[in-house]
C-alpha cells in the first residue's frame, strides 16, 4: 500500500439512481453501476500500478508508459518577451498562430484553424506534411506579423500531439499514431525533418525551433502566468500528460554531463496498461477496442478521451437493445453505425434535468432516428451516459494521483494545469475528478491541489518553448 495513499472508502451507494422504467430496466442500471464504476480500492490498485509503471519508463526505453524525456529543462519567469509561431497538430483541426509574448504573464495571439481532411490523416505524410506547410504560408501571408524580412526565418515551436521519441529539442521519430491518423512513411521517421522539408521545397522562411507535445505546451503555458504548475493534462479526443520530473530519477537520460535539476517528461499516459492487469475494462471497451484502428494499444486513452467516450456509451446502449431492455428492441441506421453516438451527444444527456428527460428525447428521436422511446428507455441511456463519463473522470484522477504521489507534491500548493473539450464541457467531469482525489489522499490534501483550464494552451506553450529553444541555440552560437 503506498503510504500517501489513504484506504478511505466511501459509499456510492446514492449513485444508483432508482427509474420509474420497467423491473428489467431498474436492473440494467443497477448492473451499469456495477460495470462502471471504480471503487476507493479498485482506484488504489490502478494508482499503485501507475506509479510502478511509471517507474519503469524513467528507467529504460521499451516501458508501457514511455515517459518521454522533452529537452524543456526550464521554468518560465512570466517576463518573455518577443513574436513566435505555434504550429498545433492532433485532432480535427491544424491550428496556426502567432504569439506575442508582452511580459508579466501577458501575451496576445492571431491564429486561425484549418481542417485536416480524413484522406489527409491516413494518406501519406508528405501529403500531410505539403498540407500543413501550405496552411503555414497562408497564414503568415494573411495573418502573420510584418516583423520578418524576406531573408529571415520565422521561429516555429510545433506542437505534435502523437507518441514521439525526442532526440532533441527540435528532434523526434514518430513511434505510433492514434487518435484517428494512420499516415504512411511516418512511423521511425523524424516529424520535424519531413516538415522542414515541406517548408524548404515550398520556399517558406520557417524554422522548426522546437518539437512539442500538447501536454508539455499546456504545462509550459501555464506556468507563464501561474509558476507553481507541476503538470499539464490534456483531456479532449485524446489523453495524455506532462510533469516535472527530477534529472536524477531519469535513469535512462543519456545526455552526457548536465546543468539543470530537472525536465519536463511527456508521460504518453494513454498506453497505460497494455497488460490489463488493473484497468476494469468491460465488454463494451473490449468490442470498441477490437474495432478501434489501433487493437489492444491506449487502453487509459481509450476508457477516457472524447474520441471514445461516445462509442462506449453506444456499445452499451445496443447491448440492451440487443436485450430488448431499451426502444422495444427496435434500433435505427443511425446508432447502429460506429462512432454514431458522439460524445457531444453525451454531454447534453447528462445535463438534462428535466423531467420528462426532453433533450435526451431529442437525441434518441430526431438525431438518432429511434423511432419511439420512454421515459424509462431515456432515464437509462442518461445513467449509461453518466457512468461512462464519470469512470472516466475517476481514472483520470488516478493518473494524476500516480504523479502527485510519486513527485511528492502533495506537500506543495500544486497546480494542474488541464485543456481539452472532455476536461472543460463535459458535465461534472471536474468534480467527479476531484472526489476521487478527496477518496485517495483525504480532504487536506486535495485543498493544496488546484485544477486550472488551459484553454488551448498548447500552442502558445510551444510558441514559448520555440523562444526558449531560439535564444539557447544563438547563445550557443556566439559562445563557438
Amino acid at each position: 500500500m503506498i503510504s500517501a495513499l489513504s484506504s478511505r472508502e466511501t459509499s456510492v451507494e446514492h449513485l444508483i439512481p432508482q427509474i420509474s422504467g420497467t423491473k428489467d430496466q431498474q436492473q440494467a442500471v443497477n448492473q451499469i453501476h456495477d460495470q462502471f464504476n471504480i471503487t476507493t480500492e479498485k482506484a488504489t490498485s490502478i494508482v499503485e500500478q501507475f506509479i510502478e509503471e511509471m517507474q519503469k519508463g524513467l528507467d529504460h526505453e521499451g516501458a508501457t508508459v514511455p515517459m518521454i524525456p522533452s529537452f524543456v529543462t526550464g521554468r518560465p519567469t512570466g517576463d518573455e518577451k518577443g513574436k513566435y509561431l505555434a504550429l498545433d497538430l492532433g485532432g480535427t483541426n491544424l491550428r496556426v498562430c502567432e504569439f506575442e509574448l508582452k511580459g508579466g504573464g501577458l501575451f496576445t495571439v492571431h491564429q486561425q484553424k484549418y481542417v485536416v481532411a480524413e484522406e489527409l490523416k491516413t494518406g501519406e505524410m508528405r501529403h500531410l506534411c505539403d498540407f500543413i506547410a501550405d496552411c503555414v504560408d497562408n497564414f503568415v501571408c494573411e495573418y502573420g506579423s510584418d516583423h520578418a524580412q524576406a531573408d529571415e526565418h520565422l521561429q516555429l515551436g510545433f506542437t505534435f500531439s502523437f507518441a514521439v521519441n525526442q532526440t532533441d529539442i527540435n528532434r523526434g521519430t514518430l513511434m505510433h499514431w492514434t487518435k484517428g491518423f494512420n499516415c504512411s512513411g511516418a512511423i521511425n521517421k523524424d516529424v520535424v525533418i519531413m516538415l522542414q522539408d515541406a517548408f524548404m521545397r515550398k520556399n517558406i522562411h520557417v524554422n522548426i525551433a522546437a518539437l512539442v507535445n500538447d501536454t508539455v505546451g499546456t504545462l509550459m503555458a501555464n506556468a507563464y502566468r501561474h509558476p507553481d504548475t507541476s503538470m499539464g493534462i490534456i483531456l479532449g479526443t485524446g489523453t495524455n500528460a506532462a510533469y516535472y520530473e527530477k534529472l536524477t530519477n531519469i535513469k535512462k537520460w543519456r545526455g552526457g554531463e548536465q546543468v539543470f535539476e530537472e525536465m519536463v517528461i511527456n508521460m504518453e499516459w494513454g498506453a497505460f496498461d497494455r497488460e490489463r492487469r488493473v484497468l476494469p475494462l468491460t465488454m463494451y471497451d473490449n468490442k470498441l477496442d477490437r474495432e478501434s484502428i489501433n487493437p489492444r494499444e491506449q487502453l487509459f486513452e481509450k476508457m477516457m478521451s472524447g474520441m471514445y467516450l461516445g462509442e462506449i456509451s453506444r456499445n452499451a446502449i445496443l447491448h440492451f437493445v440487443d436485450h430488448r431492455v431499451l426502444f422495444c428492441g427496435l434500433s435505427s441506421p443511425e446508432l447502429n453505425k460506429q462512432w454514431g453516438f458522439e460524445t457531444s451527444y453525451m454531454s447534453t444527456v447528462v445535463d438534462d434535468n428535466s423531467a420528462d428527460l426532453e433533450q435526451v428525447r431529442h437525441i434518441l428521436e430526431e438525431t438518432l432516428q429511434i423511432p419511439a422511446t420512454t421515459l424509462g428507455d431515456r432515464q437509462v441511456v442518461q445513467v449509461i451516459c453518466k457512468a461512462v463519463g464519470r469512470r472516466a473522470a475517476r481514472l483520470a484522477a488516478c493518473g494524476i494521483a500516480g504523479v502527485l504521489a510519486h513527485t511528492k507534491e502533495l506537500d506543495n500548493e500544486s497546480a494542474v494545469a488541464i485543456d481539452g473539450s472532455v476536461y472543460e464541457f463535459f458535465p461534472h467531469f471536474e468534480k467527479h475528478m476531484m472526489e476521487a482525489l478527496e477518496e485517495l489522499f483525504g480532504d487536506q490534501a486535495t485543498k493544496r491541489i488546484k485544477f486550472s483550464l488551459a484553454r488551448d494552451g498548447s500552442g502558445f506553450g510551444a510558441a514559448m518553448i520555440a523562444m526558449m529553444a531560439h535564444k539557447a541555440a544563438l547563445a550557443k552560437s556566439k559562445a563557438a
